[in-house]
């Protein structure tokens, strides 16, 4: 991978022969994993402005029509979010010039709170092409990583590092975006109220920019940009390259003043109450589209699951794109197909499908094997497929299955030979993502109509019916009772590789965890990796396993956008217990008791066996209780001695599931329900943070 410094720029052709379009990716890490910044992309034109305010991209307006630009969203990684973008780069307009790529904070927090922040960019194939590392962001609450720029007919990328204080509205205003903050109307006729949404509006034309704003050729590969002066004012632009651009000499007259277009479509989502059926009694089935009653081998099951999954891509725009973009596939008409004979040797091979996707005359073909019911995937099943892939000069093969790939873990290992000219990318989804999508798009974001919506219903149902065998990740593996014996008898030892199986099936279930909960509320639902237990993923599962040989405990933590802090997850295996718990900080502002017993008219109608711990500045921790006492009492919160209060952590305790499996009576069934127990009884009473700027309050 290509590194690179402040101020330098590199020629995309010099480092892949794939960049027609490429996946630039954003990345930070922060001590109390609650650190994240929402990222925005800006399209200028020749007079480094945008053209319109159409041209400015956040997490309210994430796609452009023309599918050159799409905001992925956040995943998590080894030391904490990834925030990634796929840009197209063939679709993007002659008139843009220049795609700036930054991120920004809310409220008072500051890039330098964040560890690891960096940049990468990939080219179609999944290839990393290159590596740009901040380690000097300072205390501003937008910046810029770096921009893609035209030269002649090629594309170069620059790494900037530019820091604004004025924030996200600040930045987009510099480059010529008016952030409007006038009420937006729901479908359902409601006004939202101020700072609901935020509307953008352009702001006229504006003077053509001095040359100094373009980016500087130097005739090699790699060019470094001219230093910032030292008195360069908080705000301003402190590279040559990137300028803030100048002002419009004068305001825009009414008359030739842009549209002020929303930022959100109308979309169609489901209702979330089930309308009253008209069967006589339960044993009257309801006629699916996708019915499950004649699947019986595991051969019926991949090929009905195949089937279901590339039609409803096929026919649905919103998940077909939402499934393939982050695979390097560019948006444009999709078709599928299953069981396609392609030349292997001495006889065909048949994969279970076949994606392709053609935009501005040009194909991307995507091989997919599938397995449904647990099965595993097999190694010379996907080599062959992959080998077919270079060959034909495919772009990529997907792999589905129910089980959860993890960071710099591959399900399958393919050889990769080096001397084909074409690279092939190998990418993984789980069913269990599958779900997430359709019931993000059905229940939360919406479709483009009400056909599209119904085909997404059908789609779930489907896949979550047991006769599917589209389950997601379902068996904590053979490691599991072994380990669990060695817990109970105290003969595990550090170093069996046992253990690290465990870890590694744990890391599945909490990533499967956050993507049905994310599913069902409609947020963001990440672990939190922290930065402490290290950046390299076999070193951070090593440390967990060692700690389960040593104290027999499993965690992990979970963010939730929208909450006040980050739900802890722990699974005793000494003690057969799960703690879900949660720490909120103390009020700025008021009195101990007041604290006290406001938090406790909050929990109304929580858990009584609810404890709660208040947590202070002492060694010795503080007072306790469940809230059933608490309720008489809230005062027994208050420590004795003047200790200063700085939060409370609220805690659930269960008895988990003892089998590997997901039956009523397995772990991961106990879990997962864990999880949304405490969420749904616990959490959501909580005063939850301000939302941004442009989203709703959390409910």
């Amino acid at each position: 991978m290509y590194e690179m410094v402040k101020g330098a720029n590199v020629a995309l052709a010099a480092l892949s022969e794939n960049t027609g379009s490429v996946i630039v990716s954003l990345q930070w890490a922060s001590q109390s994993g609650e650190g994240d910044a929402d990222v925005s992309v800006l399209l200028l034109g020749e007079n480094g402005r945008v053209r319109s305010d159409g041209d400015f991209y956040f997490y309210n307006n994430p796609v452009a029509a023309d599918g050159s630009v799409e905001l992925l969203g956040k995943k998590p990684t080894g030391e904490g979010s990834e925030d990634r973008i796929v840009f197209d780069l063939t679709a993007v307009p002659p008139g843009v010039e220049r795609i700036v790529v930054a991120a920004s904070r809310y409220g008072d927090a500051r890039f330098d709170e964040l560890d690891g922040l960096r940049v990468e960019l990939a080219d179609a194939g999944g290839d990393d092409l290159l590596r740009f590392t901040i380690d000097d962001a300072g205390s501003v609450s937008a910046f810029i990583f770096g921009e893609l720029y035209r030269r002649h007919e090629d594309w170069k990328f620059r790494a900037v590092g530019q820091g604004y204080d004025t924030g996200l509205a600040g930045l987009a205003t510099d480059f010529g975006v008016d952030i409007d903050d006038d009420a937006p109307v729901r479908e359902d006729g409601e006004d939202l109220g101020d700072g609901d949404d935020a509307r953008l509006a352009g702001t006229g034309e504006a003077p053509a920019a001095p040359d100094a704003s373009a980016p500087r050729e130097a005739g090699g590969p790699v060019e470094a940009s001219a230093p910032a002066p030292a008195d360069t004012a908080p705000g301003q632009a402190v590279l040559g390259a990137v300028p803030a651009p100048r002002e419009p000499s004068g305001p825009p007259s009414p008359a030739t003043r842009a549209p002020r277009p929303r930022t959100a479509k109308k979309k169609i989502t489901l209702p979330r109450t089930v309308r009253k059926t008209l069967a006589e009694n339960d044993s009257w089935n309801e006629a699916r589209l996708f019915p499950v009653s004649a699947v019986k081998s595991d051969r019926d099951r991949e090929m009905r699951a195949t089937s279901v999954l590339l039609s409803v891509m096929a026919q649905v725009p919103e998940l077909g794109r939402r499934l393939t973009a982050a695979f390097g596939a560019p948006s444009g008409r999709m078709e599928t197909f299953t069981e396609v004979a392609l030349p292997h040797g001495d006889s065909p091979r048949r994969p279970d499908g076949v994606i392709r996707v053609e935009r501005a005359g040009k194909l991307w073909t995507a091989l997919v094997e599938t397995k449904t019911n647990g099965n595993a995937l097999k190694s010379e099943q996907v080599q062959a497929y992959m080998d077919i892939a270079a060959r034909r000069g495919y772009e990529a093969v997907i792999t589905l299955s129910n089980d959860v790939a993890l960071e710099g873990s591959p399900l399958v290992d393919v050889k990769i030979d080096k001397r084909r000219k074409h690279k092939v990318a190998l990418w993984h989804l789980s069913w269990a993502e599958v779900a997430h999508q359709a019931q993000m798009l059905i229940r939360h974001e919406g479709v483009g109509n009400s056909a599209h919506a119904w085909l997404l219903q059908e789609l779930l149902h489907y896949i979550q019916h047991d006769n599917s065998g589209c389950h997601g990740f379902q068996n904590m593996g053979a490691a599991w009772v072994p380990v669990r014996n060695g817990i109970d008898d105290e003969t595990l030892c550090q170093g069996d590789g046992r253990a690290l199986e465990v870890v590694e099936s744990w890391e599945r279930l909490i990533r499967q965890v956050c993507l049905g909960l994310g599913g069902e509320l409609g947020q963001k639902v990440l672990p939190v990796r922290r930065a402490k237990r290290g950046s390299d993923p076999g070193q951070r599962r090593a440390l967990m396993a060692d700690q389960l040989c040593l104290e027999g405990r499993l965690q992990a933590d979970l963010r939730i956008d929208g909450t006040p802090g980050v739900l802890t997850l722990g699974a005793d295996l000494r003690t057969g217990k799960l703690r879900t718990s949660v720490e909120i900080a103390a009020p700025a502002q008021g009195y101990p008791l007041t604290w006290a017993k406001r938090l406790i008219r909050k929990l109304a109608d929580a858990p009584a066996d609810l404890h709660i711990e208040t947590l202070t500045d002492a060694e010795t921790g503080g007072p306790r209780g469940t809230l059933e006492r608490l309720r008489r009492e809230p005062g027994d919160l208050i420590p004795k001695g003047g200790a200063q209060i700085t939060g409370f952590r609220l805690s659930l305790l269960k008895s988990m599931g003892s089998s590997r499996g997901n039956a009523e009576s397995g772990f991961i069934r106990s879990v997962d329900d864990a999880v949304h127990r405490f969420y749904a009884t616990v959490v959501v009473h909580l005063d939850h943070p301000a939302s941004r700027k442009g989203e709703p309050a959390a409910a």
